[in-house]
């Protein structure tokens, strides 16, 4: 079978009309929590039945999951199933406390694993770490739901990785995707037949050319997937290799970093998710994840839209003259001057000083606009900076709002 299930191919009709069900049913369950309640007040669940809506919709960031799990522990009022009832908890850092609920396969990587070509009866080696955060959880609960077995290796111990995968002769790999290459060559080293490798599965870091290359050489098929400890699984690679297909239970937005705000197709934001089909619903929770939308559908025939993949952080924060500087601020000076394009603060050093120039895409050279643009940017930031109107399109589309150009 090609696809997971009918879901991945379906209709923009239908895509459109299962949205406007479960997004009211998401926001309604949401609500029911305390932190939701308090964020949600005023919004009428009901009425959320697009990503027009939706974008109106405050964002949550990690922050406020830190914040508010340390003033309410242990999860900060977000859960709607009682702590009682929930299967297990795990701590990452920040800390951020994660909570997975009964029931099989909680953070849906199944249909990555499926993707990748994993198929029941076949052993998944897995190198995910399964004390503290949830990741080896999560790769195993996918792997279980496509009835597969699967060898809770963990990470390290890379001779006795090899000496395993030698004797238990696994299909798929799951862990980072630097890994996968050390166990391969440890067993070459050792003269071992780790020819039942056939597939991978790689995420939690960056999947650079050279790693592919190697793996192709060796024959073996191996794809990435997307994903966090707070909303289980985003997004995941095809045989296309195209990109990266949108889970089916989440709703993915790219948002100008610092802000709610959608920025139009193929410009590079800020990832927000709404998970849609959980116990515990996230409403636009910011991953802190740079990444951009492409346009149409798979080559693959999954339907759901695409992101670029993992581009960067989100979070360029910086300290300048001694106060922190943040995107939510930049984009605070913008709102204050509409019709303008993209906007991007650079942070340099002159003499032992910490300068900052404001360059701001405008259709016209304006000294007014000049003038007034460095009184918002003083007046939000509580510095002064030089103002440089640029062409429009002469900053790059790679999402920085904060370029700090200091030397290290």
């Amino acid at each position: 079978m090609k696809h997971y299930d009918g879901l991945e191919t379906r209709t923009a009709s239908a895509r459109t009309a299962a949205l406007a069900v479960q997004l009211p049913a998401a926001i309604a369950r949401a609500q029911l929590s305390v932190a939701y309640h308090d964020l949600l007040h005023d919004v009428h669940a009901q009425g959320v039945v697009d990503l027009e809506v939706l974008s109106h919709l405050p964002v949550t960031r990690k922050s406020d999951l830190i914040r508010l799990q340390a003033e309410a522990p242990p999860l900060g009022g977000f859960n709607v199933t009682p702590f009682r009832d929930m299967a297990r908890v795990f701590a990452s850092p920040g800390p951020i406390h994660e909570a997975q609920a009964e029931g099989a396969d909680p953070w849906r990587f199944a249909r990555a694993l499926h993707a990748t070509g994993l198929r029941r009866g076949q052993l998944l080696h897995n190198c995910f770490a399964y004390h503290f955060t949830p990741a080896g959880m999560m790769l195993e609960s996918g792997a279980r739901a496509l009835g597969c077995p699967v060898f809770p290796a963990g990470p390290g111990n890379t001779e006795a990785q090899a000496r395993s995968a030698a004797h238990l002769k696994p299909a798929c790999y799951a862990g980072t995707p630097d890994y996968l290459k050390a166990i391969l060559e440890a067993g070459d080293a050792l003269g071992l037949d780790l020819s039942s490798f056939r597939l991978g599965h790689v995420t939690g870091g960056a999947y650079l050319p050279a790693m592919r290359s190697f793996y192709a050489e060796r024959g073996l098929t191996v794809l990435q997937s997307y994903g966090t400890a707070d909303l289980g699984l985003i997004a995941y690679e095809s045989e296309a290799r195209e990109g990266l297909v949108v889970d089916e239970d989440v709703v993915v937005e790219i948002v100008r970093p610092g802000t709610g705000d959608p920025v139009p197709e193929g410009e590079v934001g800020e990832v927000l998710v709404t998970l849609l089909d959980s116990p515990d619903p996230l409403i636009r929770f910011a991953t802190g994840d740079l990444s951009a939308i492409l346009s149409g559908p798979s080559p693959c025939g999954r339907t759901n839209a695409r992101i670029k993949g993992w581009m960067g952080r989100a979070d360029q924060a910086t300290k300048v003259r001694g106060m922190f500087v943040r995107p939510e601020q930049v984009a605070e000076v913008m709102r204050a001057h509409p019709g303008l394009g993209r906007v991007r603060l650079v942070v340099g050093s002159e003499q032992g000083r910490d300068t900052m120039v404001l360059r701001v895409e405008a259709p016209v050279r304006d000294a007014a606009l000049v003038e007034s643009l460095a009184r918002s940017l003083h007046g939000i930031t509580r510095l002064r900076g030089e103002v440089r109107l640029e062409e429009p399109g002469a900053l790059p589309n790679d999402g920085k709002v904060i370029e700090d150009t200091r030397p290290t």
